[in-house]
C-alpha cells in the first residue's frame, strides 16, 4: 500500500476540480491511501470516497508555512503530487523530497494562458483542460485515471437538514450564484436582479441565491426580498449541505466561479456566463455542456485574464453586456 499526498492549497473551485480526477483514483486503486491537503474545510466533496482522507492545512499566512512543513511532513508520504505548482507549495514538495518522498508537480501551462490572454482566444485553439493536466499529473506518479465520474455519493445527514429547512420539492426549483470573485466576472446588479424577478414570476417556480462571504450574504438576503418565492441560503448552510440542496435543483445559473465546479459534484446541470475569462483557457466544469456557456464570442479582447480581474483595460466591460432577457431565452431554448 502506498500514501499519495495530493496538495491543492487553494481555491474552492480549483479544489472542487479535483474531485473527479481523484474520485476514479480512489476507485482504481483501493488499496492505495490518497490524502488530499487544501486550506479551507472542504471535506465533504470527497464524501464517501473510502480511501481518501482530507487535511485542513493550517496555512493563512507565509510565516505559517514551516509550520505546514512539519504537518505534511507526519504523514510520511511516499508519492507527493503538488497540483497547484506555487512558490508556496514548490517549497513544501522541496521539504518533503529531503525526506524521502518522490515528487510530481502539474504541467500548469501558465506560460500558454498567459499568451492566450494578450492575443485572444478569437486566433488559438482550446488549452488542455485543468482536469486533462491533474490526469496528466497523476500519469507521471503511476497511475491511470478515467472519467466515469457523474457525481459524488448521497449525504443521507445532509439531504435530511436540507429535507427539514426546505421541504419537499415541489415544482422548478432553479439556483443563481450571481457572484464571483473578480469583477469581471460578474454581470452589473441590475441585470441580476431583472433574471431573479424573471424566474421567480414563472408559475410553480423556486428561487435559490448561493454564495458566500459577509457582503453577498448582505447582498442577497436583499435580492431575496424582492419576490416570495426567492430564497437565499448564502451562509446558513455547510458545504455539504449545499451539494444536497444543489442535487434536487433542475439547473444552476452562475458566472464561471467555484458554483460552476460545485453543480459538476452532484450532477447538475450549469449554464455558466464568461465574461471576462474565456472557456479556451481550459476551467469549464466537469462534462457540463458547450452549449450552456452564455458569452460574446466575437469581443476580441476575451479573456483579458485568467482568474478575473478588478479593472476593464478598455474601461467599458463590453464582455459584461449579457441581458436578462438574453439568458431567460436560453433556458427556454
Amino acid at each position: 500500500m502506498k500514501t499519495y499526498l495530493i496538495i491543492r492549497l487553494e481555491t474552492l473551485g480549483n479544489v472542487a476540480m479535483t474531485v473527479p480526477v481523484i474520485s476514479s483514483l480512489s476507485r482504481r486503486y483501493p488499496d492505495d491511501r490518497f490524502i488530499v491537503a487544501a486550506m479551507k474545510p472542504l471535506q465533504d466533496m470527497f464524501y464517501g470516497l473510502k480511501n481518501v482522507e482530507y487535511v485542513e492545512a493550517d496555512y493563512k499566512q507565509p510565516r505559517d508555512l514551516f509550520r505546514l512543513m512539519r504537518q505534511l511532513r507526519q504523514i510520511k508520504a511516499d508519492v507527493v503530487i503538488d497540483l497547484q505548482d506555487r512558490l508556496n507549495t514548490r517549497l513544501l514538495r522541496w521539504h518533503l523530497r529531503l525526506h524521502g518522498a518522490h515528487i510530481v508537480s502539474v504541467h500548469y501551462g501558465r506560460w500558454l494562458k498567459r499568451r492566450l490572454t494578450l492575443t485572444g482566444a478569437k486566433y488559438h485553439d482550446a488549452l488542455p483542460s485543468e482536469f486533462d493536466r491533474y490526469c496528466d499529473a497523476f500519469r507521471r506518479a503511476g497511475l491511470e485515471t478515467d472519467r466515469e465520474f457523474e457525481a459524488i455519493k448521497v449525504n443521507r445527514t445532509a439531504k435530511t437538514k436540507v429535507k427539514e429547512l426546505f421541504g419537499e420539492r415541489q415544482g422548478s426549483w432553479v439556483g443563481v450564484a450571481p457572484f464571483a470573485k473578480s469583477e469581471s466576472n460578474i454581470l452589473p446588479y441590475k441585470v441580476t436582479k431583472q433574471l431573479i424577478l424573471r424566474l421567480a414570476e414563472r408559475p410553480n417556480t423556486r428561487v435559490f441565491l448561493f454564495g458566500a462571504g459577509e457582503v453577498e450574504c448582505e447582498m442577497l438576503r436583499q435580492w431575496a426580498g424582492l419576490h416570495k418565492q426567492v430564497e437565499s441560503v448564502a451562509g446558513q448552510l455547510r458545504l455539504g449541505e449545499e451539494l444536497e440542496l444543489m442535487r434536487q435543483l433542475d439547473y444552476m445559473i452562475c458566472m464561471d466561479s467555484a458554483n460552476q465546479h460545485l453543480s459538476s459534484l452532484v450532477h447538475l446541470r450549469a449554464i455558466s456566463i464568461w465574461c471576462g475569462t474565456h472557456p479556451k483557457l481550459g476551467f469549464m466544469g466537469w462534462k457540463q455542456r458547450e452549449e450552456d456557456i452564455l458569452q460574446h464570442q466575437e469581443l476580441a479582447c476575451r479573456p483579458c485574464t485568467m482568474h478575473g480581474t478588478n479593472h476593464c483595460r478598455f474601461f467599458n466591460y463590453a464582455c459584461k453586456q449579457i441581458t436578462a432577457k438574453q439568458i431567460i431565452q436560453h433556458i427556454y431554448e
